[in-house]
């Protein structure tokens, strides 16, 4: 999957790509947050193992914090990877669509994980105010589990605003095919998701050295 060049079509749509470059940063430091998060708990497992084989001395509460982490590293950068196309898809029925018919059945698609996630927004938020309520933490060192369970409905509420966005995205090329696609991935076969790779590494001189 790739995300199309939207250049050409700012004009036509200046608000919506307003919105979706906010948004974009949004995700960015989302998935900034996700991917220091299981650095930090990779070096905490080194010092932990370290400190429990040579030293005797494990950290206090490394289940808990590794507990709490995982809402951090799992959720935080989910509409990132919907912005990018980065979840897995099955493409097999939807490879061989082009035109309106693509667009139809990807708007679809994207229209049923959107009430899937909505639902999720509103059981997750349930269990963070369950969770603030009573107090809930952890059981070794007592860490209070509200913050990652705050995580969840805050992550997946940035990934249903991104899908209202595809939504919008797939909607403008139900009505007119011809129109350039803006801020929905594209499907990409074996050789154009190996090109892309190759500019995504070397930019686009080596393309030109490779042509």
């Amino acid at each position: 999957m790739m995300t199309p060049d939207r250049s050409d079509a700012t004009a036509e749509a200046p608000r919506y790509i307003m919105f979706d470059g906010v948004l974009a940063r949004i995700e960015n430091g989302f998935n900034l947050i996700a991917a220091a998060s299981i650095m930090i708990l990779m070096l905490l497992a080194v010092v932990q193992i370290f400190g429990r084989t040579f030293l005797n001395q494990p950290i206090p509460g490394f289940i808990d914090i590794t507990e709490q982490a995982m809402a951090v590293f799992t959720f935080m950068g989910i509409a990132y990877c919907q912005r990018v196309g980065g979840h897995i898809r099955m493409e097999i029925l939807l490879g061989k669509l082009k035109g309106r018919a693509l667009w139809i059945a990807e708007f679809f698609g994207v229209f049923i994980i959107f009430l899937v996630v909505c639902g999720l927004i509103y059981g997750s938020w349930f269990h963070f105010q369950r969770s603030w309520s009573i107090g809930d933490s952890t059981i070794d060192i007592g860490l209070p589990t509200w913050p990652s369970k705050l995580i969840v409905p805050v992550a997946l509420t940035l990934l249903a605003l991104r899908l209202l966005l595809q939504l919008y995205g797939y909607w403008r090329l139900i009505a007119d095919p011809s129109r350039t696609p803006l801020s929905v991935p594209l499907i990409m076969d074996v050789e154009e998701a190996a090109q892309h790779e190759i500019e995504e590494a070397f930019g686009e001189d080596d393309e030109e050295v490779s042509r």
